[in-house]
């Protein structure tokens, strides 16, 4: 939990802005026989959006396509995208496909698979999309402004044969530092932020609005897409009155199961798909509250159910997801690495690598650096390979947080299995691109390295990856 002063989240800060749905058609915008190549144009610039709405003015913030979260880019699982992306800041940037499997030229690193986008260029990503899930795009140029300025969209990939459900929404999850007239706090980049938990905010949203209310109906079936978009902001939500069931993780099938403690657990850049049921009665509220951070609970939204129900009670099908494509890992032939994620506020570190030469931590930290993956605080994207990995074997990254803070720590490139925290085995094994580390944490991850390149391996605290937690790891 972060030190700074406005860490608080109040709802009520603001004004809330009247209710409206959330809803996205489910699989409206696809014909009977998908295209060969779906083709979407992204356009980054500034602009204004009503975050907060009431009586408030709008927000200024950086946009794809004038609109947060940027437009909802959707294919069918083996589709080819093209996405023109046209750069209107003043500055430059990319757009990583967080999740997605892409090759490594469109992988989005500044400087490490592409040049930079400049202001008033444009460039074309292009690939196939060989897995079903719910993913999302960001940049990865100076990421902890972009994506606490508002850049960022979700990209999801239908299944070839979708399960039966009656509606389907996602939900982006963000978090925003806002002033009193609605504006977003400029003080991105503080060494408080860099050295504790990253970029809190203050005002919750989702979809790019403060919501009073989601109206459901009883008797429906709603699969619901979770992404927490936040620069640093872990989310547990809770729906009460409600058994949500988890299908997904970070896009990928899991056996369908109640989360733990009733709550699904987002860190920052992580996603869930859930199926729930919808058993309360016409008129009913029920409260969907975030719990994540003791002593900073605050409701979310309310469902609020419609005078006229669907059905007497929901169906009873089938809600497993079918398996995507990863390679198995041969965990009997892996290769076993270990890395250590040090630093920060709290954490005992007393020297690291930075630059070719070893610093203190105040040294460090007065070079804006705070973080380490084994051992060196990484300064940009180029960086050396810290691994490197043959590809088509099976590897396991033995994992170790050595510090005081929660870090998502996310692969580009590949996904991986999950297959063990503190020494004891994961129940379901679960598929993940980001896994949630917590403090003093250990967790073992399993994968086939099948996808040549070179890969960013970093944690998705923005502001920790800005600040040395990041490094790179070679495939050839």
């Amino acid at each position: 939990m972060t030190s700074h002063s406005s860490a608080s989240v109040s709802r009520r800060t603001f004004v809330l802005a009247s209710a409206a749905l959330l809803a996205r058609p489910a699989f409206s915008a696809f014909p009977a026989h998908a295209s060969a190549v779906r083709e979407y144009r992204l356009t980054a610039a500034p602009g204004r959006v009503p975050l907060v709405g009431g009586e408030h003015p709008e927000t200024a913030v950086w946009a794809y396509n004038g609109a947060v979260p940027g437009p909802e880019i959707r294919a069918w699982q083996g589709e080819r995208l093209r996405i023109v992306v046209e750069n209107k800041l003043d500055e430059e940037t990319t757009v990583h496909w967080h999740g997605i499997r892409v090759p490594n030229a469109m992988d989005g690193v500044p400087h490490l698979t592409q040049k930079p986008i400049a202001p008033g260029a444009s460039f074309t990503y292009e690939f196939d999309v060989p897995d079903a899930g719910t993913y999302w795009y960001h940049p990865h140029q100076r990421s902890f402004e972009q994506v606490g300025r508002g850049l960022y969209g979700p990209l999801i990939v239908e299944e070839r044969e979708p399960i039966a459900v009656d509606r389907e929404f996602y939900w982006v999850l963000d978090d925003w530092r806002l002033q009193a007239d609605a504006q977003i706090s400029g003080d991105f980049g503080n060494m408080m932020d860099m050295s504790h938990n990253g970029r809190i905010g203050n005002t919750a949203t989702v979809n790019g609005r403060i919501r009073e209310t989601f109206e459901v109906r009883r008797g429906e079936r709603i699969r619901l897409r979770l992404i927490n978009a936040a620069n640093a902001r872990t989310f547990a939500l809770d729906f009460a009155g409600h058994a949500p069931r988890v299908i997904a993780f970070d896009g990928q099938p899991v056996e369908p199961h109640a989360p733990a403690g009733g709550r699904i657990v987002l860190g920052a850049a992580m996603r869930a798909d859930l199926v729930i049921d919808m058993t309360g009665k016409p008129g009913e509220r029920f409260r969907v509250s975030d719990t994540f951070y003791r002593g900073l609970e605050y409701r979310l939204l309310d469902l609020v159910y419609a005078a006229e129900p669907l059905r007497d009670s929901p169906p009873d099908a089938p809600v497993a997801l079918a398996p995507n494509t990863m390679p198995e890992p041969d965990l009997k032939a892996a290769e076993r690495h270990e890395v250590a994620f040090g630093g920060g506020m709290m954490g005992g570190m007393m020297t690291a690598m930075m630059g070719g030469r070893r610093m203190d931590m105040r040294e460090m930290m007065q070079n804006g650096m705070a973080w380490t993956v084994n051992g060196v605080a990484a300064t940009g994207h180029m960086l050396d390979p810290f691994l490197t990995l043959a590809r088509g074997r099976s590897y396991l990254l033995a994992m170790h947080n050595d510090t005081a803070w929660h870090h998502p720590i996310h692969l580009h490139g590949h996904a991986f299995r999950v297959i063990s925290r503190n020494g004891q085995p994961t129940r379901y094994r679960e598929w993940q691109d980001t896994v949630l580390l917590s403090p003093r944490e250990r967790a073992e991850i399993a994968f086939v390295a099948d996808n040549a390149g070179d890969w960013m391996f970093h944690c998705h605290i923005l502001e920790h990856q800005a600040a040395g937690m990041m490094g790179v790891i070679r495939v050839a």
